[in-house]
């Protein structure tokens, strides 16, 4: 990986978290992304860590999902910081609504927070003394953000594009459209040509093209059957609760895609059957891919 610029360190977290990135320098310390509430005590020990006796003074989140903003009251609560959030989650913020914020419809935590400022696309920030520009990215999140400092040509994407891959196309389980926005983004990001991607998951990487080959190719087998995505999500998910979890029993699994509002949207729109029967299907698309086990009437992650 090529070298970062002073005053810029990436955490590089577990897929329950985000990654943050911490800016410092000679300006406004800041926080980008914060990981999940149940993390919390760790990424304040890993800001406290860097920071030593600076305070922190700002978090800016890419976008709104519990793995990118969970730890925002932790470290609002021990830092006063200032916390800016993308424009048009502003209202949802304002007054905690848990449906339109995807938390409930997950069955995800996140604690409230208050935010103080908001970034519309276009907006020009300052982290680490370089300029950032934020740039529209939808398709995973509609009101998600990109970070791109042209100058040093790197781009903070958020959940838009991993070396192997996006996040889940949410917006496609609902009936709104979100596979070309995907695209729409990842066009956005091969004109960018960055240096560097730091992802939201995963290292961060400089072999760009490579990743965005893959993602465009990924992209076109979900796009070509819509189960494909809802597939996707429903381990996706099932994944992060057992993460959070660490074991949860068979019996509950299938109460899960009962009555996880994302999950009963996934199967009653595009997979076909009981509850139980992609409950069981879940289960055993995890055991094949080496994520999960069962282990005395439990789902244990692996």
């Amino acid at each position: 990986m090529m070298p970062l610029p002073p005053g810029m360190q990436v955490f590089e977290r577990g897929w329950l978290s985000a990654n943050n990135i911490l800016f410092t320098g000679s300006g406004t310390t800041t926080l980008v992304d914060t990981g999940y509430v149940t993390h919390a005590p760790q990424t304040l020990a890993l800001v406290r860590h860097a920071l030593g006796e600076r305070p922190l003074e700002r978090i800016v989140n890419t976008h709104l999902h519990s793995d990118h903003c969970g730890g925002n009251a932790a470290l609002q609560q021990a830092f006063g910081c200032r916390i800016a959030i993308p424009a048009f989650e502003a209202d949802k913020v304002r007054t905690w609504d848990e449906d339109a914020l995807s938390y409930r419809a997950t069955g995800q935590q996140c604690a409230r927070f208050r935010f103080d400022d908001s970034i519309a696309p276009g907006d020009m920030l300052t982290m680490g003394d370089l300029a950032w520009q934020a740039l529209s990215a939808p398709g995973h999140d509609p009101h998600a953000l990109l970070f791109w400092c042209e100058t040093e040509g790197i781009l903070i994407a958020g959940d838009a594009l991993w070396q192997n891959g996006f996040g889940v196309v949410f917006p496609e389980l609902a009936g709104e459209p979100g596979f070309d926005e995907v695209r729409a983004t990842l066009d956005l990001i091969a004109s960018l040509r960055p240096r560097l991607v730091i992802p939201g998951h995963g290292a961060p990487f400089i072999d760009v093209e490579a990743s965005l080959q893959r993602a465009t190719s990924r992209l076109a087998y979900l796009s070509a059957d819509p189960a494909r995505n809802a597939e996707n999500a429903v381990k996706v998910l099932l994944k992060f609760l057992l993460l959070e979890r660490r074991a949860i029993p068979l019996a509950e699994v299938a109460i899960l895609f009962e009555t996880v509002p994302l999950l009963v949207l996934a199967r009653e729109r595009f997979l076909p059957g009981s509850a139980a029967e992609l409950a069981q299907w879940a289960v055993r698309a995890l055991e094949k891919a080496g994520a999960a086990r069962v282990q005395d009437g439990m789902l244990v992650d692996a």
